[in-house]
């Protein structure tokens, strides 16, 4: 849990240094944000083979493995003498991130009975949800102190701390099968997860519209990639990534679930601070310290939703969950330039209880259903599914953003400061339309839910 913090921490510390970085080695937006397309292509492309390692390689193997990376990662990016070594860090820590996320799940399930799951799974959530909530607060402050290699020398004594840590307590407690590698289903894995992320990254970062090339076409060959890949594992003896775990139906909801809540949450991540900063003009440090209650008091109310969910199950949780995400996504729609800072963290904090109480109770009620042999494929599926939803929800937010922001400035025919932020607030208005829909299947789905009994 702690290298998983480090991982999910450093996903958002470096964007507060992205402007940095381009005055530094005199680049343009489009190309620093390669080190968040980076990032998520390596995960989306190494998550979904991780069932296949948690199957070939001990704990403790992949435990190393993931911190070696994840070390030699901050390391390259501390003494990065220009951008492509900046990059090559961020890739490398990607693999280490890519192999901690799934094999953490797996262990989870593993040594803990189903009736004490809901709790740990709960801490993992603080863990999950604080990373990437305190991440853009701090690596301000360390950014305008110490200039932005020094949030790499941040992470360096934990990291090695936490090797060091595992070295000597950690236990292998996964079973080795080492099923037959099939190097076809990991090609269609990597083209069908990769286009998919690569093309929706690209929208999202406004490297081109919808009909670009750049984007229809990787997201077309990912959509045939991912047929051709799930249509030669049911075929296959011994898949790769096993997709029977979707007969289990409370699996399907909790996969559904999660994967609204993912768009939800990394929709309203990226949108809350362009309109912090473009709408209500406020500085980095003074957005993120907005933000920061709401995950705050999302991870605190992790663990509480984890002992619920033991208690009574998910049916309590995850229902009222969606209310509330579908109440206050509705408001964020309704958010203006005149809109008061101590408003947008009140609805901020109640929109993330309500992801608290939604994220954890579906993953662990899903997971719940599936036999032990299903471990892998399960955690797999659940993290690769995650990623991919992210990819999804920040583009559709972002490109609706983008268009409500160009038709407010093209009815103003002004380009003044006020104008500006008017236009910024309302694309975030039609954006926050996207994440109120998505709460809303999810709140129909969450009508579906059922205590799995084990």
């Amino acid at each position: 849990m702690i290298g998983a913090f480090i991982g999910l921490f450093s996903e958002t510390a470096l964007n507060m240094a992205f402007t940095n970085i381009m005055e530094e080695f005199n680049i343009d937006a489009h190309v620093v944000q390669w080190l968040t397309t980076g990032y998520l292509l390596v995960l989306g492309i190494l998550v979904p083979v991780s069932g296949l390692l948690l199957q070939w390689f001990t704990t403790r193997q992949l435990f190393i493995a993931s911190l070696t990376f994840s070390i030699l990662g901050t390391l390259i990016g501390a003494f990065a003498p220009n951008f492509e070594f900046v990059l090559l860090s961020r890739l490398v820590q990607a693999v280490g991130t890519a192999l901690l996320l799934p094999l953490m799940t797996n262990v989870i399930l593993l040594i803990f009975p189903p009736n004490k799951r809901g709790t740990v799974m709960g801490t993992m959530g603080l863990v999950i949800m604080c990373a990437p909530a305190v991440g853009p607060t701090l690596a301000g402050l360390l950014v305008d102190s110490w200039g932005w290699q020094s949030i790499f020398w941040v992470f360096l004594p934990i990291l090695l701390f936490t090797l060091i840590f595992g070295l000597i307590f950690m236990q292998n407690v996964s079973t080795i099968t080492k099923p037959k590698i099939d190097v076809l289903s990991i090609i269609l894995s990597t083209i069908g997860f990769g286009g998919i992320v690569y093309g929706f990254s690209s929208a999202g970062e406004g490297a081109g519209s919808w009909g670009d090339i750049t984007v229809l076409l990787p997201i077309i060959i990912g959509a045939i990639g991912i047929i051709l890949f799930a249509i030669r594992q049911f075929r296959m003896e011994q898949p790769m990534l096993d997709l029977t775990v979707f007969k289990f139906p409370m699996f399907s909801v909790g996969v559904l679930m999660v994967f609204l809540c993912m768009m939800i949450i990394l929709s309203s991540a990226i949108l809350l601070p362009m309109y912090l900063k473009g709408g209500l003009l406020m500085t980095a440090l003074a957005a993120g310290l907005v933000l920061l209650p709401g995950g705050f008091i999302n991870g605190f109310m992790s663990p509480i939703t984890g002992r619920l969910f033991d208690k009574f199950g998910p049916k309590y949780l995850v229902t009222p969950g969606f209310i509330l995400t579908t109440v206050m996504t509705f408001l964020f729609t309704k958010v203006t330039t005149e809109t008061s800072s101590v408003t947008v963290i009140v609805m901020h904090t109640i929109l993330f209880i309500g992801v608290a109480m939604i994220m954890m109770p579906s993953q662990t009620n899903g997971l719940n259903q599936l036999p032990k042999r299903y471990y892998p494929d399960g955690s797999a599926i659940m993290n690769t599914l995650s990623q991919i939803a992210g990819a999804i929800g920040t583009a559709v937010a972002v490109s609706i953003m983008a268009a409500g922001q160009n038709g407010y400035l093209a009815a103003a025919a002004s380009t003044d400061q006020n104008a500006m932020a008017e236009a910024m607030t309302a694309g975030v208005q039609n954006a926050f339309l996207f994440a109120f829909v998505a709460s809303i299947i999810g709140l129909m789905v969450s009508f579906f839910v059922k205590r799995v009994k084990v």
